[in-house]
């Protein structure tokens, strides 16, 4: 049945009232004049009638139906109707005893609203929706909860819950029929046959072609490249390349594979062929897209890495060359020191040099150790060299695999990469006389003229220009100059923006929402009058000469470091007096009682659609977001906690992914920021961002060797924290990449309702680049930069114009800003900020890409240069501003202090990641953030309780004080020890109010 879909106590909660928030209280239970008028008493009601009715009134726009028993409505809804009814909220008990007045006035309310019941028509249009929305989710729950606002928005009245239910159902029912019918056309016999055999146990695999396709390679080695590449072939063969998916929606699709990656393959055959092909057609053409992806990342790390170890080599051989060096440097010393003594006349200086002074044994022991003067590059391309007969065993496939194209920029790169297939299919070994050269940068032109070419060696020629196309290839990639057709990481970076014909109708309300004119001479107008204002404010903080940033003799800025900010003496003792107060309670317990009051748990959704949910299921996850955000593992937590290691498994397989653990965090975060003690640590209009390393074991495509933080190999987590202490930003990230890629990521996509208006960094979150996009997204970025004083800053006009007005601060603006080239693309730069603001595409790859390309790129180079202005801006207002510098701090030791919270939850297996591929890292470190917010929600509330105990028992507490504390406190909570999941016990011992009473004598919250 399709009730079976949700609980009896579920139907049952669905039929009644929910709780109430602020919010909707006053949002639906204001009467207005004319809502007074219409339940007059004139109309003969009594005072029982006109509660009722005026309820009843307000129910229905709240939720779209009305309850049976209004008795049973939130009292302080109640309490708030009577109060401008002025009667006694008690009477309500007395309301309704026929059932036919409770109709009656659901029926005349539904009149004077203009809401209407629902019948053939408004089943028929609900179904439409429904579908709509089926083919985009499968969710029970959520589909039920679209199908009730749309009800809403149409004003009919809600039917009962078994109703919805079934027709939700049903539209789940026909989105299965619509998702095969069309695809029908790609069903053929011979395809049907192909689906089928990927179910199969390959031979020569030991698992099926399914499996094969969906597990990921664990290192960038030459034979993973090429095993990825095989698969690539493979798909090909069937036809992955050129499946037209675009009839489903994206959410269908992203749905489809998810099964299919998910379900074994004994599980997808006992499917009815109208629900497995859909899967394995899914499946089939995201892999494809997929593993050409992995290929090009595979390439790049390959090749990267051997790159990294050819430069770690010349620097071992400098350093080597450094030491015998020091003899001839001596040498050097000695001779200067002759032939510069005027005291010596000119024909005594060789006999000085040959003789008594220096010697020829000195002499000839120096020419012995002289080396030949080393390249341009101090020979990282010759050491390189030593690793191509490694590269040779990959890059032949990936470049008879891969189709490259690019724009002008890249033309002769891409003759050479077309060249160099060329040789590799035909078996040549010399290159072409015609092999395009120009795209060779300077410092490794040597190799090919002198080293090469001069020497007639056709094979070291061959090593150094082949190594010079893989290594352009490597940054043309990165950069965006080449791109991959059919790839989704490596497309053409004209696909990330909004089109011309998009961006059209969107400009005025994307300049309306970042506060941006779209007429680029007002827009730098403005930009040059605020940089004009900063600067002047730096220019009287210079004027002094002697403060904490100064110009010196030289003329060079100086920036004395802030003073440690003293935390008030009334803030530790507070801090040390709650520690005492808050109770005691093990992290397992923290996280039932957080569900009981937030239902975050209720966020893991079956990835299969399933919406019946087992009374052990909430015992379940809470066993396996422990598992995970405490590093001990499925396995040791099926021991410790008495659940097997195959419930763990399978839940953990079903219930917990990165969407679900965002949904999760996010329903904590609500929480937490309602929570009225949260508005003292800040407004939740500032944030930050940091990267955290974890060590790792065992190969993994996402570890890098990192000697400052790492023995062997590490990844890096990149959170963003509000200065509310939230955490609603998690990523994984390759250590050795650039933080400042992945800055914009989280604050586009939170969905979390925090207004953020300034971010802060350290040094490692800084680009041009990302100074302006900030700004053109309506945004401040506000970094602690190391070594500020070396920045460039940037001037709009002539040098003495800006010395002439500033006389302190100007020859500090060593450069003048191209202010034209910004003017000529501002267009193109607000849809590419717009393209970002809505989604259109992803902050990281973009920024990446920006962020890598040369001055070829007008684009970039205009972005680049609008972002030295912003950042001249910021530089003169941080310098002139020590509030300004303060609060960055805080913020960014907020960070550091959900740093340390997390290490101590991360506390088994030596907080070494074992998860191998990105996906189950991500899912760990969103486990690792979802037990973190966990605890900053429950202590805040606790202190908050605290706090209201201490104050009403007389105690002055300034929430100056208390802004200075910090919930990422865990001296209260226990991390270890046995782990018992048992969450009728845990909420048995909560008090009356929901809460553990805290150890104060009496007192019971």
């Amino acid at each position: 049945m399709a009730t079976r879909m949700f609980a009896d106590e579920e139907l049952e909660r669905l039929r009644g009232f929910p709780e109430i928030s602020r919010e909707e209280l006053f949002r639906y239970f204001t009467l207005t004049s004319a809502d007074l008028a219409f339940v007059d008493p004139g109309r003969g009601r009594g005072p029982a009638e006109r509660l009722g009715l005026a309820i009843a009134l307000c129910t229905l726009p709240w939720l779209g139906f009305v309850p049976d028993r209004l008795v049973t409505a939130p009292p302080v809804a109640v309490a708030r109707i009577a109060e401008q009814l002025r009667v006694d909220p008690v009477v309500i008990g007395a309301y309704g005893r026929r059932a036919k007045t409770r109709t009656e006035h659901v029926r005349l309310a539904a009149r004077y609203l203009g809401w209407r019941a629902a019948g053939a028509l408004e089943f028929k249009e609900l179904d439409e929706f429904l579908l709509a929305r089926a083919m985009e989710h499968d969710s029970p729950t959520l589909l039920f909860r679209l199908g009730c606002e749309y009800l809403i928005s149409a004003k009919v009245i809600r039917p009962g819950p078994v109703t919805v239910v079934e027709r939700v159902a049903h539209a789940r029912h026909q989105a299965q029929t619509e998702t095969y019918d069309r695809l029908a056309h790609e069903f053929t016999a011979a395809r049907c046959a192909e689906l089928d055999g990927l179910l199969v146990t390959d031979a020569s695999l030991g698992i099926s072609r399914l499996r094969w396709l969906s597990t990921g390679p664990v290192e960038a080695s030459a034979a993973a490249v090429r095993a990825e590449v095989d698969k690539l072939g493979f798909l090909r063969g069937l036809g992955a390349d050129r499946l037209d998916m675009s009839v489903l929606p994206a959410e269908r699709r992203r749905f489809l594979a998810t099964m299919g990656r998910r379900l074994s393959p004994q599980a997808l055959e006992r499917r009815d062929p109208q629900r497995r092909y859909p899967i394995l057609l899914t499946v089939l053409a995201q892999s494809g897209t997929d593993v050409l992806d992995e290929v090009v990342a595979l390439f790049d790390q390959a090749i990267s890495a051997k790159f990294g170890a050819a430069e770690r080599k010349m620097q071992q051989q400098l350093a080597e060359r450094g030491k015998t060096g020091e003899d001839r440097q001596a040498l050097l010393d000695d001779l200067l020191e002759i032939v510069t003594d005027p005291t010596v006349a000119d024909e005594e200086i060789g006999a000085l040099i040959r003789g008594e002074k220096i010697g020829w044994e000195r002499l000839r022991a120096a020419i012995a150790q002289a080396e030949p003067r080393l390249p341009r590059d101090h020979g990282h391309l010759a050491a390189l060299d030593s690793s191509y007969n490694y590269l040779r065993q990959f890059t032949p496939a990936v470049l008879e695999a891969v189709r490259f194209a690019g724009g002008t920029a890249a033309t002769e790169l891409l003759i050479a990469v077309n060249m160099l297939r060329e040789l590799n299919a035909t078996g040549r070994r010399k290159v072409f006389d015609d092999a395009p050269t120009g795209f060779v940068p300077m410092k490794w032109r040597g190799y090919l003229d002198e080293a090469a070419r001069k020497s007639g060696s056709a094979t070291a020629y061959r090593h150094y220009w082949e190594l010079c196309v893989l290594l352009g290839l490597r940054d043309g990639l990165r950069s965006g100059d080449v791109f991959v057709p059919g790839s989704r990481r490596y497309a053409d970076p004209a696909a990330y923006l909004l089109t011309t014909g998009q961006w059209e109708p969107q400009r005025g309300e994307f300049c309306r929402l970042v506060g941006r004119s779209a007429d680029p001479g007002v827009a730098l107008a403005a930009v040059v009058a605020e940089l004009h204002d900063a600067v002047g404010e730096l220019e009287a903080v210079l004027a002094g000469g002697d403060g904490p940033v100064r110009v010196d003799e030289g003329g060079d800025l100086v920036i004395s470091p802030l003073s440690a900010e003293d935390v008030p003496a009334e803030a530790i003792a507070l801090k040390a007096e709650l520690t005492e107060m808050l109770p005691f309670a093990p992290i397992v317990s923290l996280l039932i009682e957080l569900d009981k009051r937030t239902g975050y748990l209720d966020c893991f959704t079956h990835a299969g659609g399933q919406a019946t949910r087992t009374p052990e299921l909430k015992r379940n996850l809470i066993a396996v977001l422990l598992a995970h955000s405490t590093n001990l593992g499925l396995t040791r937590m099926a021991e410790a906690c008495g659940i097997t290691y195959d419930i763990l498994a399978w839940t953990d397989e079903w219930y917990v992914r990165e969407e679900t653990l965002r949904a999760a965090n996010l329903t904590l975060i609500d929480y937490h920021q309602r929570l009225p003690l949260t508005a003292v640590f800040g407004a939740g209009t500032l944030s930050s961002s940091d990267g955290q390393r974890f060590p790792t074991r065992g190969k993994s495509t996402t570890a890098r060797p990192l000697s400052r933080y790492f023995a062997s190999e590490g990844l890096s987590t990149y959170t963003h924290v509000t200065d509310q202490h939230a955490t609603y930003g998690t990523k994984v990230i390759v250590a050795t990449k650039r933080e400042a890629h992945y800055v914009l990521d989280e604050i586009l996509g939170n969905a979390a309702d925090l207004p953020i208006t300034e971010h802060a960094t350290d040094t490692h979150g800084v680009t041009l680049v990302n100074f302006g996009l900030f700004d053109l997204l309506g945004m401040q970025l506000s970094p602690r930069i190391r070594d500020l004083g070396r920045i460039t800053l940037y001037r709009p006009g002539p040098r003495a114009q800006a010395e002439a007005r500033f006389p302190h601060a100007g020859p500090l603006m060593t450069r003048k800003a191209n202010l034209g080239l910004i003017a000529e693309h501002w267009d193109d730069l607000l849809r590419l900020a717009g393209s970002l603001k809505f989604g259109h595409a992803t902050a990281s790859l973009l920024v990446g890409k920006l962020s890598a390309s040369g001055r070829q790129n007008t684009l970039a180079a205009a972005l680049k240069e609008y972002g030295a202005l912003r950042r001249t801006i910021y530089a003169a207002r941080y310098l002139s501003d020590p509030d300004y510098r303060r609060k960055i701090s805080r913020q960014l030791n907020k960070g550091e202090s959900l740093h340390a919270l997390r290490r101590d939850l991360l506390y088994a297996h030596e907080g070494m990641i074992r998860a191998r591929h990105l996906e189950d890292q991500t899912e760990q470190a969103w486990c690792l953030t979802l037990a973190t917010n966990a605890v900053i929600a429950w202590t805040t509330e606790y202190y908050g309780l605290a706090v209201d105990q201490m104050r009403r028992a007389g105690q002055r507490i300034d929430d100056e004080v208390l802004a200075h504390l910090s919930p990422a406190h865990s001296a209260n909570i226990n991390f270890f020890g046995a782990i018992e999941v048992d969450i009728d016990a845990e909420l048995a011992q909560l008090g009356p109010t929901g809460y553990r009473p805290l150890r104060v004598r009496d007192t019971l919250f």
